[in-house]
């Protein structure tokens, strides 16, 4: 009898961790407007960043970078654009992706989001991420995996950009990451609808928890969430972040 119990709690457990390793991507509401948050393990789940493909060409778009991976038996399980780019879709800033600089760190002035300082740098290793504003990125000589540069930031050190007005006028699609004290947990949010910069930042700084974030783009912002059957199909993209899975 208790061997027959313990196997059941087993297995409902099992099942558990199962359904919250497939769940990873949620619908949330914040000051009343929907987003997606997708919640991943930097130690255990595979991020990376891409850009181009064998071909030298951009991806551009989820379905192409889908379907290079599955050519080498993996599945893309999560994606978002992942930093602003020009108009050959080339990164405005750093690029590096498994180790190899792409496109180095920009810290020029100008009047645009990328340059709306403080603007920052997402990265990954082998079992830790972080958000770390653009020149303490620089002085840390940190040499990750992969990174991304983009901007403004979104939460420095668990203050709002001092930028963001709560009555802002300038709304629209926007998409980000934030990592968690632990520096393993990484947040990616997408709003569902047009959000400005305060409401955006709030979700990462109240309702995540993460003392840093930034703001990847606005207006083309773009999802793949396989578990939740979703993979949106915009505008060309450059930098995409993308988790991934081996298939079985």
């Amino acid at each position: 009898m208790f061997p027959r119990f313990l196997s059941a709690i087993l297995t409902l457990q099992a099942a558990s961790c199962a359904q919250q390793v497939q769940t990873p991507c949620q619908p949330l509401t914040h000051a009343e407007a929907p987003f997606i948050v997708c919640k991943f393990d930097a130690e255990t789940d595979d991020i990376r960043l891409f850009l181009n493909g064998a071909d030298g060409e951009r991806y551009a778009q989820f379905d192409a970078l889908s379907d290079a991976l599955a050519d080498s038996g993996e599945r893309l399980v999560f994606a978002m654009n992942a930093g602003m780019y020009l108009p050959d879709r080339r990164p405005v800033g750093l690029l590096i992706e498994r180790g190899e600089t792409l496109a180095p760190l920009n810290l020029a002035e100008g009047n645009s989001n990328f340059t709306l300082k403080p603007n920052g740098v997402f990265w990954i290793d082998e079992t830790r991420a972080g958000v770390e504003e653009s020149t303490t990125f620089q002085a840390s000589g940190r040499t990750p995996n992969f990174a991304t540069q983009s901007g403004p930031m979104l939460v420095i050190d668990g203050a709002l950009h001092p930028a963001f007005r709560e009555d802002s006028s300038s709304r629209h699609r926007r998409n980000g990451v934030g990592v968690a004290r632990d520096g393993r947990t990484v947040h990616f949010a997408i709003s569902e609808v047009p959000v400005n910069f305060h409401t955006f930042a709030t979700l990462f700084r109240d309702r995540l928890e993460t003392p840093n974030a930034l703001y990847f783009d606005g207006r083309i912002s773009q999802v793949l969430a396989s578990n939740l059957s979703r993979s949106e199909r915009g505008a060309d993209m450059g930098p995409i972040v993308g988790v991934v899975e081996t298939e079985d």
